[in-house]
């Protein structure tokens, strides 16, 4: 037994020593373009952390006014202040945005409207994950309230402001476990049935459908969408979760960084050539294939109808 666990602990530290190495051969791929910004206008939604920090610093450092929509303004404004002293971009904003409430939505929206007559990039980043079971203010399951109804209630308002200032894109991130996910309409707040795993999952998917649907209405109109899977990360999004926690931080060395992350995002919102691919969904800055459910348009229609009704919205 001895000797098992004496040969476990030499595997694990040689591991260890060479993880910089296997990192590097995942770290998937990066956003090569080299567009500038003056002038644009990007929201990115949860920026005040992680993936969706690093996003705001880059497209910060590419001269863009960047809103930072977030739940803590305190952590947002201490991010924005951050990236304006590493950018220089004194344009770096920060508004606050609970997607747990579509009154606070609804309030973020209104007054970005009345702040900027344009927007170029919206990035429905922010997410929760492996929550124990809980809801929203407005009573919806709170994955799918926070990560599908709350930002596709805000798409819907800044909508036509993205019209107006097309070419515009809105990024959706996504993950590869929509794999595994499934849209269970019978149950979708999961009253019948929870696993904080599986609500992820079926989140995920439901950001995926999102996006295949929103493209399709969107044709003609100059404004394109993307979903996006920015790999295995280090990240806060883990901390429901005690396992999790405890594997990320075990597994860490071997995990994308938040700048690594990012690059899928970025290339989504800022690659050349990529509007004939609207609706798609992106992983190391590539198009890749997507679960069947995630490819069946009478559900992504269906979930966009019921997302209607359970908002209360009309949008054709």
């Amino acid at each position: 037994m001895l000797v098992i666990l004496g040969l476990l602990a030499s595997f694990l530290s040689f591991l260890y020593m060479i993880a910089p190495s296997i990192r590097k051969f995942f770290a998937g791929g990066v956003c090569r373009t080299t567009v500038q910004l003056p002038g644009k206008v990007v929201v990115i939604t949860g920026a005040n952390t992680g993936i969706g920090k690093e996003t705001a610093r880059e497209l910060a450092r590419r001269g863009a006014r960047v809103y930072i929509a977030c739940r803590d303004v305190l952590k947002g404004e201490s991010a924005a202040s951050e990236i304006r002293a590493d950018t220089k971009n004194s344009q770096v904003l920060v508004r606050k945005l609970d997607l747990s409430d579509t009154k606070s939505i609804r309030a973020f929206a209104e007054g970005f409207l009345a702040e900027e007559k344009q927007l170029h990039v919206l990035i429905n980043n922010a997410g929760v994950m492996m929550c124990p079971y809980s809801k929203t203010a407005d009573g919806f399951e709170t994955h799918l309230g926070v990560n599908h109804l709350g930002h596709f209630l805000l798409t819907h308002l800044l909508l036509e402001r993205l019209k107006e200032s097309a070419p515009a894109r809105v990024v959706n991130l996504s993950s590869v476990v929509h794999y595994v996910g499934k849209i269970r309409f019978h149950d979708l707040q999961g009253e019948k049935r929870y696993s904080r795993g599986f609500a992820y999952c079926h989140s995920k998917l439901a950001n995926v459908l999102f996006t295949r649907e929103l493209a399709k209405r969107l044709q003609g109109t100059g404004v394109t969408t993307y979903a996006v899977h920015p790999g295995i990360v280090r990240s806060q999004l883990v901390r429901h979760s005690f396992l999790l926690c405890l594997l990320w931080r075990l597994f860490s060395p071997f995990l994308k960084s938040a700048w690594e992350g990012a690059q899928t995002s970025l290339h989504c919102a800022l690659a050349e050539g990529l509007e004939p691919l609207s609706g798609k969904y992106f992983s190391d800055c590539t198009r890749t294939w997507v679960s069947p459910r995630a490819r069946n348009n009478k559900t992504a229609e269906r979930l966009w109808n019921v997302s209607c009704e359970l908002l209360g919205i009309q949008w054709k």
